[in-house]
């Protein structure tokens, strides 16, 4: 009987944090095949989040676009956590992330980094705390995941030029998304076609992996679904480009 009451308590809990993340809401991407298959319709606000590149320019340069796109659309300041100076700022302006709503802390290192995104999600009414960094363990997620429930800021942890074999230790983040640069539309004149990308949604609490195909965000942050890319066809490796 006493093991029965120890596990009832603790699925309490359990229940009692995850129930401070689905009371916040959620930002949708605009694109139904994405927010119907997320499930809160969106991404969580007050959560943790990772997103990655690959060693890929291209792809690096498509992560970090989507990720300002994200937050461009989110309310507030944006405390962006790296380790030394090589984020283009100016480029984050073409997601509709001003540069002016950006504050940089240049921290030196991972453990650095983490130190300085759990103090920034101590502080509401931030849009959004972004941390570049390589690797962290399980207990750092889960006290950035704590910081955000406790606060309401939307914490992203983003790892740029990350190999594609990596290992992935556990994580207490909501999701986890991979972003590619993929080819442009074709275009019957000598021109260059909206950017698009392969999202693949790697991990998500409560759901299923899933990819899609997606026009690179507009100046205001938003994602695209055309109509080709509707009508598309289902990947090799079995996950639906588009829905």
């Amino acid at each position: 009987m006493r093991h029965t009451n120890i596990i009832a308590d603790l699925r309490a809990q359990i229940a009692a944090i995850e129930g401070v993340a689905a009371r916040r809401g959620a930002l949708s991407f605009g694109v139904a095949a994405i927010d119907r298959h997320l499930p809160a319709g969106g991404l969580i606000s007050g959560a943790l989040h990772e997103i990655t590149g690959s060693p890929d320019l291209a792809d690096d340069a498509s992560a970090t676009i989507f990720l300002a796109g994200i937050l461009a659309r989110l309310e507030g300041p944006v405390v962006w956590c790296l380790r030394w100076r090589d984020l283009f700022a100016p480029a984050l302006h073409l997601a509709g992330l001003h540069p002016d709503r950006v504050i940089h802390v240049e921290a030196g290192s991972d453990a650095n980094v983490l130190l300085a995104m759990e103090e920034c999600l101590r502080q509401p009414g931030l849009a959004g705390v972004v941390g570049e960094i390589e690797k962290y363990s399980t207990t750092a997620s889960k006290r950035l995941q704590l910081a955000a429930e406790a606060s309401g800021v939307t914490a992203f942890v983003f790892r740029r030029a990350a190999r594609l074999d990596a290992a992935v230790e556990g994580t207490a983040a909501v999701t986890r998304w991979r972003i590619a640069a993929a080819p442009s539309e074709a275009l019957d004149i000598p021109s260059l076609g909206r950017p698009r990308w392969r999202v693949a949604l790697e991990r998500i609490r409560g759901g299923e992996p899933r990819s899609w195909i997606v026009e690179g965000c507009d100046a205001q942050g938003r994602v695209g679904l055309s109509a080709t890319l509707v009508d598309g066809p289902v990947a090799a490796d079995g996950h639906q480009i588009a829905a």
